[in-house]
């Protein structure tokens, strides 16, 4: 019994196999694999987060037939989940809201690390109604997997109402798990990434961006093949009589000078404002979208702000500095990128020769 003697040869069933082959549910495991597969070959192939979240987007209704489905990450910091990506509802009525770890499923399968799969919702307790009243949403049933990094949890993508029961079954969890595997290897490279990148164009001693963030991003702003190029001002900046306060306290305190200008530079910036340390006690700041007359207006509000304050006192000093600024605007004053670097510097260089504490605009 559960053999078949063929010849000398004896060929004993295989439990988990002959239940699945020749069957449709093996046809469909197969299936469901191989493009889990495919999509953990795209995934790991950017590490762009909004084209892994386009990948997701596309590709995960390839593996469930699901009209809602939800890619949570998971704030370390404060212990909750927010809605990185929604399928099937408005992301905008849901962008303030914040899933504790522990609550709900999604809550539970990140406290627990475990994936949870519910075919009745109405028969778990662990449920939480609180996005369904908040958006007038049905939830019946939910697949919920945990993306796990080292042993921990960074997310969880959470299935809603899938049309294929099937995908309930115990013999499709590896499908799941590969899948949630691949979205987390995905997550966790592009974060890396994007912390090696910032590196890279961050300044040491300041903390704000460096010289090669500075050509790169003017490459980007300055679009030559454009029909009508965007407004962009540059001020080039170096702080007035800097040496005497290295000489009198040091290089070390004269890093904190530099940083705590970098701060009172950056709180008359906007957003869309870039603040760069160009070199020693030298800075520039990119303006976007914006003429001489505004920069000039920022420019004058910086210059005050340097004027009013008083660095090093939490080292029991008190310093006072001024700075000459150099204003030159593209595509008015320059048609390229090294123009606008030379005739803002140059401009600056000017304000040092009236007497320093100055704006010479170009």
């Amino acid at each position: 019994m559960g053999a078949t003697s063929v010849g000398r040869q004896v060929v004993k069933a295989d439990p988990v196999t002959s239940s699945l082959t020749p069957s449709r549910d093996a046809s469909v495991y197969t299936q469901q694999l191989m493009t889990c597969l495919r999509i953990g070959k795209a995934l790991t192939s950017t590490f762009n987060m909004e084209q892994i979240l386009v990948i997701v987007l596309k590709r995960l209704s390839e593996l469930f037939k699901a009209r809602n489905w939800t890619l949570f990450l998971l704030d370390q910091d404060r212990q909750e989940l927010h809605f990185e990506l929604v399928v099937g509802l408005d992301k905008s009525s849901l962008s303030d809201v914040r899933i504790k770890v522990g609550e709900g499923i999604a809550g539970a399968v990140t406290a627990t690390g475990e994936p949870i799969l519910v075919p009745d919702v109405n028969r778990d307790r662990r449920f939480s109604k609180r996005v369904d009243d908040l958006t007038g949403f049905v939830t019946h049933s939910l697949i919920c997997l945990p993306l796990k990094m080292q042993g921990s949890v960074i997310g969880v993508i959470e299935v809603v109402n899938p049309e294929d029961f099937s995908l309930f079954q115990p013999e499709f969890m590896p499908v799941l798990s590969i899948l949630a595997d691949y979205v987390a290897i995905a997550i966790t490279n592009s974060r890396n990434y994007r912390k090696i990148e910032s590196l890279s164009i961050t300044d040491d001693v300041t903390g704000f961006y460096n010289t090669r963030f500075l050509h790169q991003h003017l490459e980007r702003l300055l679009d030559p093949a454009a029909t009508k190029p965007q407004e962009v001002s540059l001020v080039f900046l170096d702080l007035d009589n800097f040496k005497q306060v290295v000489d009198a306290h040091g290089h070390l305190i004269g890093s904190k000078v530099l940083k705590e200008v970098a701060r009172a530079i950056a709180g008359n910036l906007n957003r869309e404002d870039c603040l760069v340390r160009y070199g020693g006690d030298e800075f520039v700041v990119i303006l976007p979208g914006q003429g001489k007359k505004a920069a000039l207006d920022k420019v004058v509000a910086i210059r005050q702000t340097l004027a009013d304050n008083v660095f090093l006192r939490e080292e029991g000093f008190d310093v006072k500095l001024t700075a000459s600024f150099g204003v030159a605007g593209y595509p008015h004053d320059a048609a390229s990128k090294r123009e606008l670097l030379r005739i803002a510097d140059n401009s600056m260089y000017r304000s040092k020769e009236i007497g320093k504490n100055a704006i010479t605009l170009a």
